[in-house]
């Protein structure tokens, strides 16, 4: 009889723990024609795993192609939609994480081409969509586990490292309070100042700190969050643009459209005609 053990050292348990990230969701998705491709953010970060076909990712200043076998980790903050090429549909599963950090550029994303290991990776991805669809007892906690091994897995590759937690800690908690105030009260008028007061710091190193935790500005933070919000507005009531623009705090219907129309690619009429399936409404 031939035997083989593999001792795990105090030491190597340490080094090896995953973060302490949490599972939020998992969603399969594959290209279809009534596929809405629109910017928009998370509070979490989303790990893309391409299983088939070739599209690209938009952020908002500029994108990148993807294929079958690629990974695609968004920070959290970071605008972005997929697209596909309808000759060849893309499909592909992502997590929704929680307290996944990335370390990435201004852009607020990392990407990594899987030539060896996507064996193993699809196999654990395909077990959680199976616990997930059957919600046997214990699926979330099963769906966990999974993740934590493609994780691991996954920041085995040189391309990819977490953001550095001792570095961030502080910055994270004073971005996180600025975050989370900006979602409560983005109706509101806020200015740089005043966010810089609530967290404490000095405005330049809040637009530095934001942009490297988020990938944005707490400003285009703000707008990005009021343009969500718009887009919900036009596509399910009759209030005016005017209205829309004096709801959601922009300083006149012409700043909501211009900022919009940068987010978008279209103008909020454009777009409330081809999401309500009728004539424009409201347009004053």
């Amino acid at each position: 009889m031939s035997t083989s053990c593999f001792d795990i050292t105090q030491d190597a348990r340490e080094r090896q723990a995953a973060p302490r990230v949490r599972l939020l969701n998992i969603t399969w998705a594959q290209y279809s024609r009534e596929w809405n491709s629109t910017l928009h953010t998370h509070r979490h970060a989303e790990m893309f795993f391409v299983m088939e076909g070739e599209g690209s990712f938009q952020l908002r200043h500029g994108g990148f192609r993807v294929a079958a076998r690629d990974l695609v980790i968004i920070n959290p903050g970071v605008a972005h939609c997929e697209t596909s090429r309808p000759e060849s549909p893309l499909g592909y599963i992502v997590l929704g994480v929680d307290g996944l950090q990335m370390d990435a550029d201004e852009l607020g994303y990392v990407r990594a081409r899987f030539r060896r290991g996507w064996e193993a990776v699809n196999v654990c991805l395909r077990l959680m969509l199976q616990e997930a669809r059957a919600a046997e007892e214990g699926w979330e906690a099963v769906c966990q586990r999974l993740l934590e091994v493609i994780l691991l897995r996954a920041l085995r590759r040189s391309e990819l490292s977490l953001a550095s937690a001792s570095a961030a800690q502080g910055e994270s908690r004073e971005c996180d309070l600025v975050r989370r105030y900006i979602d409560e009260h983005f109706k509101e008028n806020l200015s740089l100042d005043q966010l810089a007061e609530l967290a404490h710091i000095n405005k330049y190193y809040l637009v530095h700190a934001f942009r490297k935790a988020y990938g944005t500005s707490p400003i285009n933070y703000l707008n990005s969050r009021r343009i969500q919000e718009s887009r919900f507005l036009l596509s399910n009531s009759d209030h005016s643009l005017t209205q829309i623009s004096r709801i959601l705090g922009f300083s006149s219907p012409s700043y909501f459209s211009q900022s919009f129309r940068r987010a978008e690619g279209m103008s909020p009429i454009e777009y409330r005609r081809s999401h309500s399936g009728g004539a424009p409404r409201g347009e004053g």
